[in-house]
Parts: structure tokens; C-alpha cells; sequence
């Protein structure tokens, strides 16, 4: 009898174990305003597993401004993949031992499976006439867009104002800090994060533009709960490169033994199908034939890649942004 019982927990323990194995889940830490694309992504990452491996996965999400995301990462959040919107905000984690130090070398295009610029949101009719970066340095303009202590949306926005003011003035950096300067001095509302600068500008009416990346922008003026509030998308001819780093957690997948579905859920991301996703939420991709067929739907415009102006996102979170930086000097103007 004890010899039946002891036969019985064996095969209920192997039978508990396979169905654990079986329906794995990860955990993915992205962007703020990443909710939208990520809810389309990970239901069809979920079929493809099972399809291909025959095995139940779950994604759990979790959102917010990715310099945020970072640091819960550092202190004990068990997120499997990183999805963020700045390589800066991944080399924190590479610094601190959670990301592999080469984890821009694991996945195509610098690990970066599609990327977007800068883009402007302005009430129906554009009533201020905002059309270029000179004019969100007037005056009579006020801004909205994230906290770039927080967001990574928000220190593209302020990298592509230093870049395009770096042309304008021929490198003269007391001009380019004054430009920048005035631009933050205008902003009227800093949230933490992108979504919540959406709100403050769609839904609580602050400020005469909304700066956040151009895939927003035509999301909100086109879809959801502020398409009927006739918004207007202004994209600026010469912005920034924005790139959308991606990472396997090293050190949770590493505990948890996810490693396999982690890295496979983050190739996932460059194929057809999911380019083809992300290319209907107005992001930039890399997939040739995603290209081709979306050729003409975003306007063209000439994107300066920050690593070739400023140096290295090291070098740039140095000066800019680390504690008493050029960030934190013209705040206190």
C-alpha cells in the first residue's frame, strides 16, 4: 500500500512539475506609454509559443517612466525583459550587474528592434502656428512633456532640442543652453512619466503642445479616448534618432530559469509579424518588407543619432543628466 502511495506522489509530482514548467511566465518592464503596443505584442507572442513549442506562456506587464523601471529593477522587481525607450537607462542596469555588459551585441540593430524621433501635439487648428523647434522657445508657448530626471520620452525631447540648437548656433554651447534653456523654462506641466504628460494636456488642457515621440502623437491624435478633440501632429524635418533598447535580465532570468523564453520573446520582436504591429503604431522599424510596405505613411525627416554629436550615452548622461548637470543647472535658471 505504502509502495501504491509513494508510486502515486511520484507521478503527481512529475504531472505538477511538467504543468509548472509547462505555463511559464515572464515579467516585461517597458515605457509608460508603451501600454497600448505591449497589450497587442504579448497575446501574440503567447500564440506563437504555443504554437512552436507547445508550451503555455504568461506575460505579465508592468509600466512607467524607464528610468523608474530601472531602479525598481535594482531594488528587487523580477522583471525577465526590459523593453525601455533609452540605452542609458539599460547601461544603469549593465553598471550595476543585473544586464550583461554586451547586451546591446545579443540582438540586431544594437538590440534595438525599432525606434521613432520627437514629434509635437497641438491643439485643432494649431492656433500658435508650432511647426518647428524655434517656435516652442516664443513666448507666448507653453509646453508639456515629461520629467527627464524620470522619463527617458523626456530626455530624447531634450536631446533633440540641444542637437537641433547645436546646428543652429555651430556648437556655440552658451547659445545651445540658452535655446534649451527657454524651451524647459516654457514648460508648464513636468509629469513623471509620458502618459500622465498626455493627460495633463489632452484631458486637463495644459499647455499649447504636447512633446513627446512622434509614435504618440499619432496615436492620441488618432485613436482613443482624445481623438475627437481634433489634436494635430507637427513633426519637426530635423530631430533626433530615438532608439528602443530591449535586454534580457540576466539576473532574474538566471533565478527563475526563463532565460530560453525571455531571449525568444525579445527575437520575437524583430519578426514580420510584430514589426508589422508595430509599424501600425506609427513606430520606425527594420524589417525590409515592413518598410516597403509602409513606405510614405511617416514623414521624412533627417534624424541626428546623439552618440555621433555628444558621445557615448555614458558620456551624455555624465553631463546632462547626472545629479548638478547641464539638466539640473538650467532648471535652476
Amino acid at each position: 500500500m505504502l509502495k501504491k502511495l509513494l508510486a502515486s506522489a511520484a507521478v503527481l509530482a512529475t504531472l505538477f512539475g511538467a504543468q509548472a514548467q509547462a505555463q511559464s511566465s515572464l515579467l516585461n518592464a517597458s515605457y509608460d506609454i508603451a501600454r497600448e503596443t505591449f497589450t497587442a505584442i504579448n497575446p501574440v507572442f503567447v500564440e506563437h509559443w504555443k504554437k512552436t513549442t507547445g508550451k503555455d506562456i504568461k506575460i505579465d506587464q508592468s509600466f512607467a517612466g524607464s528610468s523608474r523601471q530601472a531602479q525598481d529593477i535594482i531594488q528587487g522587481k523580477k522583471a525577465d525583459t526590459v523593453t525601455f525607450n533609452q540605452v542609458s537607462d539599460i547601461e544603469f542596469l549593465a553598471d550595476r550587474g543585473a544586464v550583461s555588459k554586451d547586451w546591446a551585441s545579443q540582438f540586431p540593430n544594437n538590440s534595438s528592434p525599432y525606434y521613432s524621433t520627437m514629434g509635437f501635439l497641438v491643439r485643432k487648428g494649431n492656433p500658435k502656428n508650432i511647426q518647428n523647434w524655434d517656435d516652442l522657445i516664443r513666448d507666448d508657448v507653453k509646453l508639456v512633456f515629461p520629467n527627464p530626471k524620470t522619463s527617458g520620452n523626456a530626455r530624447y525631447t531634450y536631446l533633440a532640442a540641444w542637437l537641433y540648437a547645436n546646428e543652429k548656433f555651430n556648437g556655440d554651447e552658451e547659445k545651445i543652453k540658452k535655446f534649451v534653456g527657454k524651451l524647459l523654462s516654457n514648460v508648464e506641466s513636468f509629469p513623471t512619466g509620458g502618459r500622465g504628460a498626455t493627460v495633463a494636456f489632452a484631458q486637463n488642457n495644459q499647455g499649447d503642445a504636447l512633446l513627446t515621440f512622434e509614435t504618440e502623437v499619432i496615436n492620441i491624435a488618432n485613436t482613443g479616448d482624445f481623438k475627437d478633440l481634433g489634436l494635430e501632429v507637427v513633426v519637426p524635418p530635423v530631430s533626433i534618432l530615438a532608439e528602443f533598447p530591449v535586454a534580457v535580465v540576466d539576473k532574474v532570468v538566471d533565478q527563475k530559469g526563463t532565460r530560453e523564453e525571455a531571449t525568444a520573446y525579445l527575437n520575437y520582436l524583430y519578426s514580420k509579424e510584430i514589426q508589422e504591429l508595430l509599424a501600425n503604431f506609427n513606430y520606425r522599424v527594420h524589417h525590409p518588407e515592413v518598410i516597403e510596405a509602409n513606405k510614405g505613411k511617416l514623414k521624412d525627416v533627417r534624424l541626428i543619432n546623439p552618440n555621433e554629436v555628444l558621445g557615448s550615452w555614458k558620456d551624455i548622461q555624465e553631463k546632462h543628466f547626472a545629479s548638478n548637470g547641464v539638466l539640473d543647472q538650467l532648471l535652476a535658471r
